[in-house]
């Protein structure tokens, strides 16, 4: 019997992504599903939109941090802000990718994901340190950017955002269930009612 799936969209640039990515995984756990990381070029699309995160009015910005400050104490989570924000992600994107081809995806996007929002390393989105993770995980440095520079990965990380955009995904982290969106870090009872009722539907037919 094929596991549930659900479908990850995520970027690195994203705040809230960060918190999904340690929340999601138990969930996922508990009830047998699967999760397929989906890299999406959310500064692409921004500025498909012309939307600029930094010109929201600062009252929105100052309490975002304030939220998430929050959402950190409650998991007991390393969360910083950084230093450097935001950054440019494609190549961090390109690199989950590529990583792939060794099995690397999930502890790559952990190490990046680690070195940026509780390390404050604001040049992780350059090949100079993403190239030091794909070493620290067994991968040659040179072999990793070739591969992540790659037409085949460029392509792919175009067809991933692309895919994304025509499910309905506007942002990240958005999880994509059997056919319904979940977006935010915020919206995980929500999905594992969902979870919850199709493993109900297959105990059911058992």
């Amino acid at each position: 019997m094929n596991a549930t799936v659900i479908d990850f969209y995520w970027d690195l640039g994203s705040t809230n992504t960060y918190f999904a990515l340690k929340l999601l995984p138990p969930i996922a756990a508990k009830y047998g599903a699967e999760i397929r990381y989906q890299p999406f070029n959310l500064g692409f699309v921004f500025q498909s939109q012309k939307y600029v995160l930094m010109q929201e009015p600062a009252e929105k910005l100052n309490h975002r941090l304030v939220d998430l400050k929050r959402w950190a104490a409650k998991y007991d989570l390393p969360f910083i802000r950084p230093t450097r924000f935001p950054i440019k992600t494609a190549r961090a994107l390109r690199g989950a990718i590529a990583m792939r081809d060794w099995d690397l995806e999930v502890p790559f996007i952990e190490a990046i994901f680690k070195e940026y929002w509780e390390l404050d390393n604001g040049e992780i989105g350059e090949y100079s340190q993403l190239r030091l993770i794909a070493e620290r995980l067994g991968v040659e440095g040179a072999v990793f950017e070739a591969t992540a520079e790659s037409d085949r990965v460029r392509s792919a990380l175009i067809h991933a955002t692309n895919q994304g955009r025509e499910q309905g995904v506007f942002g990240a982290p958005s999880m994509m269930l059997a056919g319904e969106l979940y977006w935010g870090k915020d919206r995980f009872e929500f999905l594992e009612d969902h979870l919850s009722q199709l493993a109900s539907a297959v105990e059911g037919k058992v």
